[in-house]
């Protein structure tokens, strides 16, 4: 493994860096960004790495694996891609990139209804392992075509967002003319030309579009009316009446992601969710929300035997995963990591982050002396 990581990128850190000099201003700023002032953003990974593991130095260790189970699939590692919108913004065939090094890796890569690739594409490129995001439309027809779709894909895996609402105020992406609906300034025209990988790499794929949603979208829409058609088409709001006809149509496993309470993880495993995922939408949607490793320490010991629990937000290296699974997660996600790195090394980016990620949650786990995933929670010593 340790051979197939870049040297110069040992560290999501460095990739971040790298990315930021090869995206233009307006995207990297959309994929870096929290909401408000970025407080909630901050607050989750400092709150995780607030947690310490204590290793077992003597007892008789054999070797460690991380290979782990999730909704009754195995996994080579504990985290997979989480859902990214704009992908294809951000790094021009961002989502087809991480989806081939995820399918090569034996993790899963979560498509976002709202990303750059479609979901027929994305069950071609994973031979129908890719996991499906479904952003929640406002008219029934739609959501039972798009359903029928990611069954006739054989997504395994279906995931209900419940955590927007509102779109967050992003002050950066009001300013760089990317809040709905979406426009492009000259400033934003004058970054593209100063980044050229991207922009030659922008006209060879095309410019970015929705890829699932195309057979829906009215032709000939400019900017403006695509952002009202996406504005008028899809409602972040869930609640049991919209959920009900879901699970009774999707016969594969159902997931409830952005889940941050008690309450609604009640709700979740009483409405036959099969997971759900802590996640507070990588600090984007509410600047006052609680970090979700704090959620965790709260919800896994009341309900981890009840429904599958995993988390994204905030993880940024392997000793962030090996902290969360000691906390009690299933599983984790990971999205602006993997943009990073697709940013920063292009088609080498995907298979480099998951390379150095499973790279150091192994020597983590090496360390502790811990030889199963499922052991890390005997580790702990201070959760927050």
């Amino acid at each position: 493994m340790a051979a197939k990581i870049n040297s110069a990128y040992p560290s999501v850190d460095d990739l971040r860096t790298k990315a930021k000099k090869r995206v233009p201003k307006f995207a990297f700023e959309y994929l870096d960004g929290g909401c408000n002032e970025d407080v909630s953003i901050s607050r989750n990974t400092s709150d995780i790495r607030k947690v310490q593991l204590q290793p077992r130095y003597l007892r008789n260790y054999g070797t460690s694996s991380t290979k782990t189970k999730v909704l009754g699939m195995e996994f080579d590692a504990p985290f997979g891609i989480a859902p990214v919108g704009l992908q294809g913004l951000m790094w021009p065939n961002s989502p087809e990139i991480l989806a081939k090094a995820a399918y090569a890796h034996n993790i899963p890569f979560i498509l976002s209804t709202v990303t750059t690739m479609s979901i027929e594409r994305a069950s071609e490129i994973t031979e129908g392992k890719a996991w499906f995001q479904l952003y929640n439309p406002v008219e029934d027809t739609l959501r039972d075509d798009i359903i029928k779709r990611a069954e006739a894909a054989q997504c395994p895996v279906l995931v209900l967002l419940c955590d927007v609402p509102t779109f967050g105020y992003r002050p950066r992406d009001i300013r760089n003319g990317l809040a709905l609906p979406p426009k492009m300034s000259l400033t934003n025209i004058l970054q593209i030309l100063g980044k050229p990988t991207w922009a030659m790499n922008t006209l060879k794929y095309g410019q970015p579009t929705f890829e699932t949603l195309k057979p829906y979208t009215p032709e000939g829409l400019n900017l403006r009316q695509l952002g009202q058609f996406m504005d008028k088409t899809f409602s972040g709001r869930l609640n049991e009446e919209k959920i009900k006809p879901i699970r009774d149509k999707w016969k594969g496993k159902l997931v409830l992601k952005g889940v941050a309470s008690e309450q609604d993880t009640q709700d979740a495993i009483r409405m036959g969710f099969d997971g759900i995922i802590l996640s507070n939408h990588g600090g984007r949607q509410l600047d006052a929300a609680e970090s979700t490793i704090h959620s965790l320490h709260d919800i896994a010991p009341k309900y981890g035997d009840q429904i599958e629990i995993m988390m994204d937000s905030g993880m940024r290296s392997g000793p962030d995963i090996a902290r969360t699974m000691a906390s009690g997660a299933k599983f984790t996600f990971m999205g602006r990591s993997f943009m990073y790195g697709v940013g920063a090394l292009g088609n080498a980016g995907g298979d480099h982050t998951i390379t150095m990620l499973k790279t150091q949650f192994k020597q983590v786990m090496d360390q502790l002396c811990c030889e199963r995933v499922e052991d890390l929670p005997q580790h702990i010593i201070k959760k927050l």
